[in-house]
């Protein structure tokens, strides 16, 4: 058997090296500060100027390509029907399990692709606003699934995309505080007409199939010209999620305001058994269910190895 007919090559998938990624584009054409390091940090994920010239720069360069074919294949569309209207925002959605980096995949692309040779406007919202209210959840004893498909408010979050993609001059997102674990009642974030929209979020490739109800569906992802999934093994995400813990016990957790602020004062080792239980009676069930099995729905996983470094591409074929 030939190399190419080796059952790797029948994969809907390319897998590529990080040696081999880091080769597909040039070296940064634009300079980026350590200040500017530092404001795309998330937590304790470290980031270096490297991964953003090794894994970065080339998956903006890809995206790219995917965005500049989404806006050439709208001025056809509008040729074929002799009409003019709006592009509208091409969408990338960031999926992935809790600790594994999402938030800082989703600011470094939106920063590199914001310094693109157009300098395009690139908005950044993350579904956390679209999370019920604490009260709300309370009062439905789902506290402690929160992150799970049901604590969503599906509705709102699909209506904000249809007014996305429908054009509208000016939508609004919730704004979620991490701070006081909630939805912050009565402030919005305002999106108006980016170039590109990114989406990030645990749910944002799920679909739930538990519904009985089979009357057509629409789903988050639908809304996608983009997805990308950030997967890290089991071990790793555990190992992160307790580092996180961690270090918001010295940082954010002394707030007063915080709503973790009862865990302010304990032990370390109280503080690693009790990051251990949310992970397992919390994360990893939601992880197992609902995020993991939405994996190969993207067309690009990073997959991430120690430290939080990518060490693997997977891109679906085309």
């Amino acid at each position: 058997m030939k190399k190419s007919e080796s059952k790797a090559s029948y994969s809907p998938f390319i897998t590529i090296s990080r040696n081999e990624w880091k080769e597909l584009n040039g070296h940064l054409a634009f300079h980026i500060s350590d200040t500017d390091i530092s404001k795309l940090n998330a937590l304790n994920e470290p980031l270096t100027l490297e991964e953003i010239s090794e894994v970065y720069l080339p998956l903006s360069h890809f995206l790219n390509i995917h965005v500049g074919y989404s806006q050439q294949l709208h001025r056809y569309t509008d040729v074929f029907f002799k009409n003019h209207t709006k592009k509208m925002p091409f969408i990338i959605g960031i999926a992935g399990s809790v600790a594994a980096g999402k938030s800082t995949t989703a600011r470094v692309l939106q920063k590199v692709l914001s310094l693109g040779p157009d300098k395009p406007k690139v908005d950044l919202v993350t579904t956390d606003g679209f999370l019920y209210p604490n009260q709300v959840l309370e009062s439905q004893g789902m506290m402690n699934r929160k992150g799970f498909p049901e604590s969503y408010d599906a509705r709102k979050l699909l209506g904000f995309l249809s007014d996305i993609k429908s054009g509208k001059e000016r939508v609004a997102a919730p704004v979620y505080s991490h701070l006081e674990y909630d939805v912050i009642p009565g402030v919005v974030q305002w999106v108006e007409q980016p170039d590109i929209l990114i989406v990030e979020g645990i749910n944002v490739l799920q679909v739930d199939l538990r519904s009985k109800n089979r009357e057509p569906r629409v789903f988050v992802s639908d809304f996608f010209d983009y997805s990308i999934y950030v997967h890290a093994s089991d071990e790793n995400l555990l190992e992160w999620y307790i580092n996180r813990f961690q270090w918001l016990q010295k940082t954010a957790f002394q707030n007063e305001k915080s709503y973790f602020h009862r865990y302010a004062g304990l032990e370390k080792e109280a503080l690693i058994e009790l990051a251990t239980k949310i992970w397992n009676e919390i994360n990893k069930p939601n992880l197992i269910h609902n995020i993991l099995p939405t994996r190969f729905r993207a067309n690009l996983i990073l997959e991430k190895g120690s430290h939080h470094f990518v060490k693997r591409i997977r891109i679906k074929k085309i």
